[in-house]
């Protein structure tokens, strides 16, 4: 079999062009091939993994020949080659290691040469052996014959040299190979869904789906990203979150409902905002914000239990952190009010509030409502306090215009957001049930929008029919999955995203 590249010229002259490293590992390749060995054969022989065969050999002896041959495969961390034996560690995808020794008198001369010259680190094998161990105890596989699996044409990072965090965010795939926390935390993600997903089915809740794709976006003041379908000749937004789907869905019955779905908003990325993120959100009808701040607290403290059998985590840079326990509650106007000095409520009027803003240092947006203010001002005099779990309770009325008016408080509705870490990691309603009431909000929500207003809501004319029909009363929350992780972890969350959105290479 002749390379490819031999036929090709082009890509002859392209190798030439590459750093030497590359270059020496596609001439090894094109030299594989043009013996007739196939660099990327279409299987290879594996009888068993590497973790079946560490736990099946657990306690064996020293310098021990078991008689038992399997096949194995991995990739080539560590190589070191001798005269007449030759010793490497494979590594399974999930970080189990073995030690595979390439023996002159096991697999001829012809094969043991091909070893030393053909194989590189980075590159995955199959080994066929008898399972020993070595005269130091190392359990291994001693070869009678090898195979490549796949070559790889690129050499992996330097240990003595760890790859950025821009780097390790762009090439997940090669942080996977090198990096032990990389693999950890990419397993630590599908456990917490499952303890989430445990929790809700434990309080008999029904998890469904909804669109993603939206003909108007709904459920949160945000941006949202556009498109455009061609079967339909109209434009369609991607979701920016589930809510007003699985509001319907308790219009129709499905009294505890739950959705873990991604969401897209058009904003800007940081520590703790991605444009593409994963959050959980529900609703129970009869329940109010009391009864999913009481939900919320159970999907924390669960996952963390599930995932580290304790309350207390330790996140990566080894600080502790204390999930357990009632959280703490405080009131955002009374917080607003011992930051700024001064007595504020909901019915302080705009001006006040842009007096204190001034006095703060902040820029004001002038196209800031006076519920949106309040919550600027409330981030601004709270920034870097708020690490113990804490219930910020009651929010403005004019920036929620999906909740239900507080009971007793004029101007706030029965929200509730939770802060860990300094971060918001989820937001819980008494949600607003009478259609009236709602169309009002909307409509308003479209004046704002009309003014420039990008993340205003819409008036979604489908969903108030739905309420119109008669909605239950009913609290809502909505946690970031992403976040959740960042309060288990002490990550960012880019760090929590297996793949997040990075801005392409610039050539």
């Amino acid at each position: 079999m002749k390379s490819t590249d031999q036929e090709n010229p082009a890509a002859s002259s392209v190798d030439e062009d590459l750093p030497e490293q590359l270059r020496i590992r596609r001439e090894k390749r094109a030299g594989l091939l043009e013996r007739g060995v196939e660099p990327y054969p279409v299987s290879v022989p594996r009888t068993k993994s590497l973790a079946s065969i560490r736990t099946s050999y657990a306690d064996l002896a020293i310098d021990v020949a078991t008689g038992d041959i399997e096949s194995v495969t991995g990739r080539i961390i560590f190589k070191r080659d001798t005269g007449k034996l030759c010793f490497a560690t494979l590594r399974e995808g999930d970080g189990t290691t073995l030690q595979a020794m390439i023996s002159l008198d096991k697999v001829g001369e012809d094969s043991l040469g091909s070893w030393k010259t053909d194989i590189d680190l980075g590159d995955i094998v199959s080994v066929t052996g008898e399972i020993i161990t070595s005269k130091r105890g190392e359990l291994s596989i001693l070869a009678n014959s090898w195979a490549l699996a796949s070559k790889s044409l690129r050499p992996l990072p330097n240990d003595h040299k760890p790859m950025s965090e821009e780097t390790r965010v762009r090439m997940r795939y090669v942080d996977l190979i090198v990096r032990p926390e990389a693999r950890s935390n990419a397993r630590l993600r599908p456990a917490v869904m499952r303890s989430l997903r445990d929790t809700y089915h434990g309080r008999n809740y029904l998890e469904v789906e909804t669109p993603m794709l939206q003909v108007q976006p709904g459920g949160a003041a945000a941006r949202p990203f556009k498109t455009y379908s061609n079967a339909y000749d109209i434009d369609l937004f991607l979701r920016i979150a589930p809510e007003l789907f699985l509001k319907r869905c308790v219009v129709g019955g499905i009294e505890r409902v739950f959705e873990i779905n991604r969401n897209f908003r058009n904003e800007g990325a940081d520590s703790s905002h991605s444009p593409e993120f994963a959050m959980i959100e529900s609703y129970e009808a009869y329940g109010d914000w009391r009864t999913v701040a009481d939900v919320t607290r159970a999907l924390v403290q669960n996952s963390a239990m599930d995932i580290f059998g304790s309350h207390v985590v330790t996140h990566h840079d080894g600080r502790e952190s204390d999930l357990g326990g009632t959280w703490k509650e405080i009131s955002l106007y009374d917080a607003i009010s011992e930051g700024v000095g001064e007595t504020v409520t909901a019915l302080t009027p705009i001006e006040d509030l842009k007096k204190y803003a001034e006095k703060l240092g902040m820029k004001v947006d002038p196209n800031w409502i006076k519920g949106k203010l309040a919550e600027e001002i409330f981030e601004h005099v709270t920034a870097g306090k708020l690490n113990e779990p804490t219930f910020v309770m009651g929010f403005p009325t004019d920036n929620a215009p999906l909740v239900r008016a507080h009971r007793t408080i004029p101007g706030v509705v029965e929200k509730w957001d939770l802060y860990v870490d300094g971060f918001e990691l989820a937001t819980g309603y008494s949600e607003l049930v009478d259609p009236v009431i709602q169309r009002e909000r909307l409509v308003e929500q479209a004046r704002l929008g009309a003014k420039g207003d990008v993340e205003a809501m819409r008036v979604d004319e489908d969903f108030l029919r739905a309420m119109e029909f008669g909605m239950p009363p009913m609290g809502g929350l909505g946690m970031g999955v992403d976040r959740l992780l960042m309060a288990l972890t002490g990550l960012g969350i880019r760090e929590t995203i297996l793949f997040p959105f990075v801005k392409p290479e610039i050539d």
